[in-house]
């Protein structure tokens, strides 16, 4: 098999591939023909040693793949050979076939492809338990997206769409803009790459104008940073102020501001609810899954990769210049 290594802590420019004997599933493992992988943002921390997580290297980057099911592991029970899944494996997706707990795979539709369902439950997975269990998002509220045109935020707007809300995008670019709005926004607002004092006042002042002053209902907040606390400003009372991520650093937020407000600050920490509650993440997949065969959803593929140009994929998610999603396709031998 091929795998693209990170050998040494750094950036995607350290990444390696090599070839290395194909791997042999364990009592309860599923080994697994990647066909694709998605790109997602903590492949670009792993690497660096900055993720929660730290494998022991030599590891391959990768926490999403889909595949077809090549060889069975004793015990396991509920998956027969040529199985199409999905899973996600924290690492070691960019490789051509992986050993993973048959547990954490999941059956994809058959009318799903394997490049969509790759980029399918991390984004998807992660935006629903955000807007529908930990902000508690209903029809007719306003939904603001805080970098909506990468993989998360792209699948909130749609998600906001399919619930009912209004939906405004806030992105760094018109080309993100125009993204945001053909995939269903009803509203943009472009801020600034750099946040100074004047640009969150301006930020606010936006976000006032596009909601009639009464404020937003749900804030998905996917950047961090200095953008957040314009947004905390102009919450709707009882609002959710929804923390996703900080590729702009992690937020400083005056708390008396959601007194004033009379809103909530709500992490969103999914990769842990999954395990915490597995039964309700069952439930979420299945609806996601209806959804997606509904035509409601569907992954926004803009960029592919084979995998031996996969460090390309990391320095574009890295630099936050991706609409949508990255994909990685698997050749193997």
């Amino acid at each position: 098999m091929q795998s693209l290594l990170s050998v040494t802590p750094g950036g995607p420019e350290t990444l390696e591939l090599r070839t290395l004997p194909d791997p042999e599933p364990k009592p309860g493992e599923l080994l697994v023909h990647v066909h694709a992988a998605g790109v997602n943002f903590p492949d670009t921390l792993v690497i660096r040693d900055l993720y929660q997580i730290k494998p022991p290297r030599p590891f391959a980057p990768g926490g999403e793949i889909a595949g077809e099911v090549v060889a069975i592991g004793e015990g396991v029970t509920g998956f027969d050979l040529g199985d199409r899944v999905l899973a996600l494996t924290v690492h070691g997706g960019f490789s051509t076939h992986l050993c993973l707990k048959a547990a954490t795979a999941v059956k994809i539709p058959e009318a799903m492809p394997y490049d969509e369902a790759a980029c399918f439950l991390f984004t998807y997975g992660t935006s629903y338990h955000a807007l529908k269990d930990r902000g508690a998002l209903q029809a007719r509220e306003t939904l603001l997206v805080l970098g909506a045109a990468g993989g998360v935020g792209s699948a909130a707007i749609e998600l906001g769409k399919a619930m009912g809300a209004r939906v405004i995008a806030a992105v760094s670019s018109k080309e993100k803009a125009e993204f945001c709005t053909s995939i269903g926004a009803d509203e943009t607002l472009i801020y600034p790459r750099e946040m100074t004092r004047e640009a969150q006042k301006e930020l606010s002042a936006q976000i006032k104008s596009l909601t009639g002053g009464s404020g937003v209902d749900v804030a998905y907040d996917a950047v961090g940073g200095d953008y957040a606390e314009p947004v905390v400003r102009c919450m709707a009372w009882n609002g959710r102020f929804l923390v996703v991520g900080f590729p702009a650093g992690i937020p400083s937020i005056p708390l008396n501001l959601t007194l004033l407000k009379g809103c909530q600050i709500v992490g969103v920490f999914w990769g842990s609810s999954v395990f915490r509650d597995p039964k309700a993440h069952a439930a979420n997949v299945g609806e996601l899954f209806d959804l997606y065969l509904q035509g409601k959803i569907k992954p926004k593929i803009t960029a592919r990769f084979p995998l031996e140009q996969a460090s390309e994929a990391l320095t574009l998610l890295a630099d936050r210049s991706t609409l949508g999603k990255v994909v990685i396709s698997m050749y193997s031998t």
